[in-house]
């Protein structure tokens, strides 16, 4: 996030860390991704660690430990170099919380390497590798903390009450009511892209051990070889989970078909599309309409709330 958690004590960081082993000497903020807070630790020998603070309201934390617990598990157990996976506190947990109902944290190994963003196009052999990495991933026996990530978009429910409700007002901050207005102008073409998600549900496979969000802005390259961050929505889903947002053309997916002997499903990546794009304006709906000010997270999320709808609206 570029906001810091503004009721986020961040004392709490420096003694939640020696469960680690980490005596921090530094403790320096870093205004990256969307959704939870990060971190950069610094010991005085020059070594760093990585920090994620993450809202366990916005996901249970016995969800998000599941997550942090499987993706250990496929580095340690798997041998999966290619997961930037959390490392253990001394009582071999991943997640940790920081006060009784909101907060928790993970420590990653601060991984140097070149990010992208979400959204950046892959040339042709980029895509070729990270797909070649999905493979290796899907199949990879699922260690027995993976979580199931069920088809559903987590925030339906938000968004069929936006959609019954569009006179009600939203009086969360600067962005709620043009955001509810938004709404109101696509309630028909919502409501077109559930019928169709619904229709979609039934072409789903077998699931696979799935990363869920192995985007550029998750990946990470350094000395030619590609890392996968970001590990909290792994879980059990089929392999189109993942190749929607990778493959561009045929050539992708018959590469990944010729590494596991299973073919992609073109109405399976059509799902995946469309759940994602439903998940975002869910996500984005909530955020809006929850208190929040004119900051540089809201104004993303109002921007992207609308970029979503734009796009929904001209493929229907």
């Amino acid at each position: 996030m570029q906001d810091r958690p503004e009721d986020f004590d961040e004392g709490l960081l420096r003694p939640a860390l020696r469960a680690w082993g980490v005596q921090a000497a530094t403790l320096d903020y870093a205004p990256v991704g969307f959704g939870d807070y990060h971190w950069v630790a610094g010991a005085g020998s020059g070594r760093r660690w990585f920090v994620t603070v993450a809202d366990v309201r916005r996901r249970t934390f016995d969800g998000l430990g599941l997550a942090m617990d499987t993706a250990a598990a496929l580095r340690e157990e798997a041998g999966l170099g290619f997961v930037v996976a959390p490392l253990r506190g001394s009582d071999g947990t991943t997640l940790r919380r920081l006060d009784r109902h909101r907060y928790a944290m993970s420590v990653f190994p601060y991984a140097d390497g070149t990010a992208g963003e979400f959204g950046d196009e892959l040339a042709a052999s980029d895509r070729g590798a990270v797909i070649e990495l999905l493979a290796e991933l899907h199949a990879t026996p699922p260690p027995l903390p993976t979580p199931p990530r069920p088809p559903e978009p987590a925030g339906r429910a938000v968004l069929e009450l936006c959609l019954s409700e569009p006179d009600r007002p939203w009086l969360g901050g600067p962005f709620s009511e043009p955001a509810r207005e938004l709404i109101a102008e696509h309630t028909g073409t919502l409501r077109r892209k559930l019928a169709e998600f619904d229709q979609l549900a039934g072409t789903l496979g077998e699931p696979v051990v799935t990363h869920g969000e192995p985007h550029p802005g998750n990946l990470l390259r350094a000395d030619g070889q590609w890392s996968l961050v970001d590990w909290d929505t792994v879980g059990l889903a089929p392999p189109e989970r993942d190749l929607w947002l990778v493959a561009k053309e045929p050539g992708d997916l018959a590469r990944y078909a010729e590494a596991t002997g299973r073919t992609p499903d073109p109405r399976a990546l059509a799902f995946y599309r469309l759940r994602w794009a439903l998940d975002d304006v869910a996500e984005f709906v909530e955020w809006l309409r929850s208190p929040h000010g004119r900051t540089p997270d809201a104004e993303q999320a109002w921007e992207s709330l609308a970029g979503t709808l734009a796009e929904l609206r001209a493929t229907s």
